[in-house]
């Protein structure tokens, strides 16, 4: 049982399996990474200030930490990009797209950011409420509070993307008149489990899975205290699995390690029945009146790339980005590439709604 609990509590912490590996005999080689020239040693990774910060009560009053970014310089901004995160994470994870967004010019955007419930800054659900569809409610609360009108991107990572598909699912009309592009990135519209992470880790039967979940019910305490104990095992596994082929900063692993940390046991079990029966291939028809961007790391372990290049056969008219060598965290490991597309994305939904517009006034 120890030795279940510390691997969920590090592995499936980190949402990857089969690291084979004790902690004694990885300690020293964690050391060593660790202590290595990194090219991010001075970058502020998950520390820029915000514009404001706020509290969401969504719709069953669990209480929803939000951050706003204005554009540099201040000003009215032509849209608001909201940037939704992934599983075990949290809004840190948009550290290199929040810096830079936040000085792109034609068009100004203002920047939303928030944590999904039970992780980051925001507060634990009631038991049950830890599904997509309650994400994506949450989602429509933090949009009715911090950005009741106006355009709108919404960019999702992994379950946020996931997040944005089942909102499309519930509120395809939303998307139908101010949500004017779209981003999915690293994640999947369905069959999680079907390719990259095991189902088996998924699944609610899994003996393992349900056996830790119990136990972090039962005495949560002790459960983060044998995770804690597997530190340097969660670490290499994160840096194995959320990463791609590529050297990886060290840093980049380290902000990992703490979004995964303050995500407790008990809520990342709560969230694998979610995962594991998630299936909105048909909402990604509510996409179809918006710029659609659909990108993917070709050696993403846990969503394969497999998963976007099956989303963007439902969405013919969306552009799909492969990005070579690039892990599940793409927008931490290549962010230059990530970004750049994302303000494509941005420019392209605003030319083609403006575009719109004037035709529409011409037949009027």
């Amino acid at each position: 049982m120890w030795k279940a609990v510390g691997w969920a509590g590090g592995i499936l912490g980190a949402a990857v399996t089969g690291v084979a590996v004790g902690v004694a005999a990885n300690q020293k080689k964690v050391s060593h990474d660790r202590l290595a020239d990194d090219p991010l040693a001075d970058e502020p990774l998950g520390r820029l200030t915000p514009s404001r910060e706020s509290t969401v009560a969504a719709d069953d009053g669990t209480p929803l930490s939000v951050e706003e970014v204005d554009p540099d310089g201040g000003g009215e901004p032509d849209l608001t990009v909201v940037l939704v995160h992934g599983f075990a994470l949290d809004r840190r994870c948009w550290h290199f797209q929040r810096r830079d967004l936040a000085g792109l010019t034609g068009p100004r955007v203002r920047q939303v950011l928030y944590d999904q419930r039970g992780h980051g800054r925001s507060g634990r659900s009631t038991a049950g409420a830890g599904t997509i569809e309650q994400l994506a409610h949450d989602l429509a609360s933090v949009l009715r509070a911090v950005v009741p009108d106006g355009p709108l991107v919404l960019v999702g990572h992994s379950m946020g993307g996931m997040t944005i598909m089942a909102l499309a699912e519930l509120q395809p009309e939303l998307f139908a008149d101010r949500v004017w592009g779209v981003a999915l990135v690293g994640t999947a519209a369905g069959a999680v489990g079907g390719a990259g992470l095991p189902r088996s880790v998924l699944s609610r039967y899994n003996p393992v899975t349900l056996g830790v979940g119990r136990l972090a019910g039962l005495q949560p305490g002790l459960v983060e205290w044998v995770r804690r104990r597997a530190g340097t095992v969660t670490w290499s596994g994160i840096r194995a699995f959320a990463f791609g082929d590529r050297n990886v900063s060290a840093s980049l692993v380290d902000l990992m390690e703490q979004m995964i940390s303050r995500t407790s046991v008990q809520v990342l079990t709560e969230f694998l029945e979610t995962l594991g029966t998630h299936d909105r291939y048909k909402a990604l028809v509510g996409l179809r009146h918006c710029e659609v961007l659909v990108v993917g790391g070709d050696a993403d372990k846990l969503t394969p790339f497999s998963h976007a290049e099956r989303m963007a056969e439902e969405m013919p008219h969306g552009e799909l980005v492969r990005v070579p060598g690039a892990g599940h965290m793409v927008m931490l490991e290549q962010p230059d590439v990530v970004t750049g597309h994302l303000v494509a994305l941005i420019r392209r939904s605003a030319v083609e709604r403006t575009e719109n517009r004037r035709r529409w006034w011409r037949r009027a």
